[in-house]
């Protein structure tokens, strides 16, 4: 039977502070836990991070390990300078520029690859509607369904092509959801044909584009047949995400400490519902407790139903196999120097800029000025345009 240790691999963990040489980590470790995130208040400066992930993965050599980390770009970076700063992903969906999201998502992923991580939970491919929460806002590629598309896939194979695992979120979408789920669990007031016809299809185009991981949201879809959080919801992540559109990938929930699970019941209550439903990774993304109360209440479930003991196996089958696949791979020394904000990944952070004000790249200063001015004088301006 999957013992407890084997049990804590579903967990990705967050913890506090700077240093590997903690007690938290250190029983977490002994837990044996999947992985880790790195939130800003884990960050330094890039060495500090990189020694902090080279530690953490010689602890745990000889198992195959995922280091998360959100690194969309705009206001939902934990990694900021020295390495290359990119826009809200907005930006990139007014571009309008598949070629350019290929080179952003490869040279962001490569600087995240160079520190450690093998695992950025991005892109974000929520469609945006006028009313969508906050929470969202300037993460949303576009309004545009075929915008989120193009751009979303394009971003997936350039993160890609650096040995970084993408992860398409939230599915199946935040659209026309208001509330804030890091605080209240939202409804969706979609009916399941709009939902098909205007929120399922980026998530669709990234699965057909081979996106290695995809992550849940923590919404109420009745009209998908949802009665709780689609996290938790079989109807939503087997049925529609694994049956329908055949995801073979890795499911991970949306941390399972934010209010809209917790503020439902016990945190290994949910975590045992969302295994259930067919998630494979569990974010639990702050306190030690709280990881500890998910893998006991995973054991004991475990031990009393040999059915969602071999589900948790399956899950953790996935995981190790694509931590196997996407094997962290930093650099050092002058090599990773010289690709933390590298002059190329400038520039191209400067084109999308350039291109999201609906300027030429390709002017001076001088002349970006002036045309500026004229784009000032127009009735839309570029950049307001979907």
């Amino acid at each position: 039977m999957t013992g407890s240790t084997a049990l804590a691999g579903l967990v990705l963990a967050g913890f506090e502070g700077t240093t590997p040489f903690s007690d938290e980590l250190n029983r977490l470790n002994n837990l044996g836990v999947g992985g880790f995130i790195v939130f800003a208040r884990n960050v330094q400066d890039p060495l500090q991070v990189h020694g902090l992930l080279a530690e953490l993965h010689s602890m745990r050599a000889t198992e195959n390990l995922l280091f998360a980390v959100d690194q969309e770009g705009g206001r939902v970076a934990r990694l900021r300078e020295p390495l290359t700063v990119w826009p809200a992903m907005e930006k990139l969906g007014a571009s309008a520029d598949p070629e350019l999201a290929t080179l952003v998502g490869r040279a962001l992923a490569s600087e995240l690859a160079a520190l450690g991580f093998n695992v950025n939970f991005a892109p974000v491919l929520d469609v945006r509607c006028t009313d969508t929460t906050i929470a969202i806002g300037d993460r949303a590629i576009s309004e545009q369904t075929a915008v989120v598309s193009s751009i979303g896939t394009a971003l997936i194979k350039g993160i890609q092509s650096a040995g970084v695992m993408a992860c398409a979120k939230h599915f199946p979408g935040h659209g026309k959801v208001a509330a804030d789920s890091h605080y209240e669990l939202p409804v969706s007031p979609l009916d399941e044909a709009s939902w098909r016809a205007d929120h399922l299809p980026p998530f669709s185009a990234a699965i057909n584009s081979g996106v290695a991981a995809v992550m849940t949201a923590h919404v109420v879809y009745p009209g998908l047949n949802g009665r709780c959080a689609a996290t938790l919801s079989p109807a939503i992540m087997t049925d529609i995400l694994r049956g329908e559109l055949g995801f073979q990938g890795v499911l991970f929930s949306d941390d399972l400490g934010m209010g809209a699970i917790t503020d439902q019941g016990g945190i290994g209550e949910a975590a045992v519902a969302a295994i259930r439903a067919g998630v494979d990774g569990l974010l639990v993304c702050r306190h030690l407790d709280a990881v500890e109360e998910v893998v006991e209440a995973l054991h004991r479930t475990a031990d009393e139903d040999p059915k969602f003991a071999t589900r948790c196996q399956q899950s953790l089958d996935r995981l190790a196999a694509a931590a196997g696949k996407h094997p962290p791979q930093p650099l050092t020394g002058d090599t990773l120097d010289g690709l933390l904000g590298c002059a190329e990944h400038q520039a191209i952070s400067a084109r999308l800029g350039a291109l999201a004000q609906g300027l030429d790249p390709t002017l001076g200063h001088d002349d970006r000025s002036q045309a500026a001015t004229r784009h000032s004088a127009d009735k839309v301006p570029p950049q307001d345009q979907a």
